[in-house]
């Protein structure tokens, strides 16, 4: 009973939009939005083709994997840079001196700001698309880093130094296992924002990505196409989310934070 429950209390509010979807579309008369059946078949349509046998019918798989291949191009790099340079500012005066200030200044600057200079430096293709979905990621992977970094209780380096413990072993056995929750937080963050952003990065002129399906639509004005694009970057997200947070728990099995 209880993993029924667990299964059906999260289908409720989804069940309930669609069903308020439906019903506001009826009443309205309105054929600017689709009902949510007409989104069903060109789901299925870009999925498995046969239906309107358009240039969309049957690529879902190569928009959903080129959009895959961006994601997460941006994400690892932004992971990458964006760790390590956490850990220092964390941890290091000089650095965080050095470092900080710039990155708060650039921080407020929308990513879709970056859009035409992206354009100039990496000009139009995929390499764009990747570099705005890396400044997305990077912001909160450095920030959740630097904050689990200088939120480490001073009473465990004190324990650790009586123990004999310090340099390089007091920040792997330390610092780094006490940062690691915020670290994973930064990490559900910069790759929620780094799906958000594909389809900002797909605008860059690329033929194919999710982003480019919804661009299309809304170009061809088939508001069942954008709103297909939307889902699937949504159950795309939510998918892979969930790898992360099952990750997260079991690296954290440790902590009071790793059920989340």
């Amino acid at each position: 009973m209880q993993s029924l429950k667990r299964w059906l209390i999260p289908l409720i509010v989804p069940v309930a939009l669609v069903a308020a979807w439906h019903v506001g579309v009826r009443v309205s008369g309105t054929r600017l939005i689709p009902l949510p059946q007409d989104v069903g078949i060109m789901l299925y349509d870009l999925a498995f083709g046969g239906i309107y046998d358009d240039a969309f019918s049957g690529t879902l798989h190569i928009h959903l994997w080129k959009s895959v291949q961006r994601v997460y191009g941006g994400f690892f790099a932004a992971a990458l840079v964006g760790i390590p340079l956490g850990l220092m500012v964390g941890r290091i005066p000089f650095v965080r001196n050095l470092i900080d200030p710039t990155l708060q200044i650039l921080r407020p600057v929308p990513v879709t700001a970056w859009l035409p200079l992206s354009m100039i430096f990496f000009g139009l293709g995929p390499n764009a698309a990747i570099f705005l979905v890396f400044l997305g990621a990077f912001y909160p992977i450095v920030l959740n880093t630097t904050f689990g970094v200088r939120s480490v209780d001073n009473k465990l380096f004190e324990a650790a130094s009586m123990l004999g413990c310090t340099g390089g072993s007091l920040f792997r056995q330390v610092v780094l296992p006490a940062a690691t929750p915020s670290i994973f937080n930064g990490l559900r963050l910069g790759h929620g924002f780094s799906w958000i952003l594909i389809v900002v990065g797909e605008m860059t002129g690329v033929p194919q990505g999710l982003g480019a399906v919804i661009m299309d639509g809304r170009t061809l004005s088939r508001t069942d196409l954008v709103i297909s694009g939307m889902i699937v970057i949504g159950i795309a997200g939510f998918v892979t989310d969930r790898l992360i947070v099952a990750l997260n728990n079991r690296l954290l099995r440790w902590s009071p934070q790793h059920n989340v």
